[in-house]
């Protein structure tokens, strides 16, 4: 399916799940859909302020994000209210479903930020993601989520992600 026609804009609620359980719902703007990779854009559906004193995502910012059906992450590009890029964040998920107007994805604790410049690139979380057990509940999981976090990290560290979000 392509969305690439002058229909009006196509609404979907993103919802991402961990360890069974929604942790957030939040409605986008469905940009593109090739089958493989979605492209969605919504405002920062957090409460607040979210200082991770790297990064602020706060009220007015704008995430592009991407995701796939074939691939272990999502890349949510962000932009403060006036167009900045921040920089890019990374979840590593399960491949996304697309069930009528729902983008479900299950995260699975491992995350990546990479700065506007591409000169921090840090990897995030990886104490929950050992704590979560998914290494002896879901092994083949727990493999496919850090090759996924080591893709996206060698992707930031020779350039950024320019061809992937093409």
């Amino acid at each position: 399916m392509s969305v690439n026609s002058p229909d009006p804009a196509r609404r979907l609620d993103v919802v991402l799940v961990k360890a069974g359980r929604t942790k957030i719902r939040y409605a986008a703007e469905l940009l593109s859909d090739d089958g493989i990779r979605l492209a969605v854009r919504a405002p920062w559906a957090g409460d607040g302020v979210r200082d991770f004193g790297f990064v602020r995502f706060e009220r007015g910012d704008v995430f592009t994000e991407y995701y796939w059906r074939d691939r272990w992450y999502a890349v949510k590009e962000v932009r403060d209210g006036a167009g900045r890029l921040k920089g890019w964040y990374c979840d590593v998920t399960r491949p996304a479903t697309l069930s009528g107007t729902e983008l479900v994805v299950e995260d699975l604790d491992l995350d990546l930020w990479v700065s506007a410049d591409g000169s921090d690139v840090r990897r995030l979380d990886e104490d929950e993601f050992e704590e979560s057990g998914l290494a002896v509940s879901d092994p083949a999981a727990a493999t496919a989520a850090v090759a996924a976090l080591d893709e996206l990290e060698g992707l930031a560290r020779a350039g950024g992600f320019a061809a992937l979000l093409r």
